[in-house]
C-alpha cells in the first residue's frame, strides 16, 4: 500500500482532499454517516491505487494504531460500495475506488495478470443488462472481469 502522505497515482494532496470531500458529500446525500472509519477505509483504498483486499486494509489500520476490527472494515466497504465510491472485484475478492461517475450498472474491469493493474470501463455491463432484458431475463447482477495483460505488460 502507498504510505500516508503520498499522493494517489500522481494526485496532489489537494486532489486527494477534494476526492475525500466528494466522497463525504455523496455519502451524506445518500443518507449515510461519514464516520472516521469509513473515511479512513476510503482513503486507504484510494491511496492504494489498485485493488486491495479487506484484510490488507485491516492490517494497514492496525499499523496506524487505529481500531482494526474486521466487521468495521467490512461495513465501511459495504457502505462505500452502496454509495458508488468503491467497487468489489469478485474474482480478486478485492476493492477498488470507482474511477467514473456514480454508476447505474456496475462497471467492467480489465485485470492485468502480471502487474495486478485494474482498469475500470463502462458500457459492457449495460449492454449485458440490455441483452438480458431483450431476452425477457430479469438480470439481478452482472459482473464482467476481463483478464489478460495490460498495455505495459503486453509490449
Amino acid at each position: 500500500m502507498t504510505g500516508e502522505g503520498k499522493p494517489h497515482r500522481g494526485r496532489s494532496e489537494d486532489q486527494v482532499a477534494a476526492a475525500l470531500a466528494m466522497a463525504e458529500a455523496r455519502c451524506l446525500a445518500a443518507g449515510e454517516r461519514w464516520t472516521t472509519p469509513r473515511r479512513r477505509v476510503f482513503e486507504l483504498v484510494m491511496r492504494t491505487g489498485g485493488a486491495v483486499k479487506a484484510y490488507d486494509l485491516i492490517d494497514a489500520l492496525a499499523r496506524e494504531g487505529a481500531p482494526a476490527f474486521p466487521p468495521t472494515v467490512y461495513r465501511a466497504l459495504a457502505m462505500l460500495e452502496k454509495c458508488g465510491l468503491v467497487h468489489r472485484i469478485d474474482g480478486l475478492n478485492a476493492f477498488v475506488v470507482c474511477t467514473g461517475a456514480a454508476h447505474v450498472c456496475p462497471p467492467a474491469f480489465l485485470l492485468c495478470e502480471r502487474c495486478g493493474a485494474v482498469e475500470e470501463f463502462d458500457g459492457a455491463v449495460t449492454a449485458a443488462h440490455d441483452a438480458a432484458a431483450a431476452a425477457g431475463f430479469a438480470a439481478r447482477e452482472v459482473s464482467l472481469e476481463v483478464r489478460g495483460l495490460c498495455r505495459n505488460c503486453s509490449g
